[in-house]
């Protein structure tokens, strides 16, 4: 069985390799490259996969993900400017990488904090048009 579970937050972002040169950088981002940034409402499904436990007949508790969920991703990035205010978080900041960063944050501790359910995987919705799934199985 699998459960989706929904968030949401805004951050901004500039995409910019400091490896690459300014012609190059805009060429690769385009308007995404502007130097003062822009910001996403940024749409977080996050999905656990196992069997209902027999005694409560529910997949995962549903609050401690919530919590969970919070603190490691949402309390991060809500309303930050992900080139300077994550830290950690060192990579050129696109969406395929917030995928790859929130995946790599959820894991840590998820064996010690949700007991019995799997991190199945992770889909991040930038836009309308852009969205990401990383499949962790």
């Amino acid at each position: 069985m699998v459960l989706t579970r929904v968030y949401k937050f805004s951050a901004s972002h500039r995409l910019h390799a400091p490896s690459l040169d300014d012609a190059t950088n805009h060429e690769l981002y385009g308007k995404c490259n502007n130097p003062y940034g822009h910001g996403h409402n940024y749409a977080l499904h996050v999905r656990v996969a196992g069997e209902p436990d027999p005694l409560t007949g529910r997949l995962v508790n549903v609050g401690l993900l919530d919590r969970f969920v919070k603190q490691r991703v949402i309390d991060v990035f809500d309303h930050r400017d992900m080139n300077t205010d994550v830290p950690g978080f060192d990579s050129v900041p696109t969406t395929e990488n917030l995928a790859l960063e929130v995946a790599k944050r959820l894991r840590e501790g998820w064996h010690q904090t949700i007991e019995g359910a799997l991190l199945e995987g992770i889909f991040v919705q930038e836009t309308p048009r852009n969205k990401f799934e990383l499949r962790m199985r």
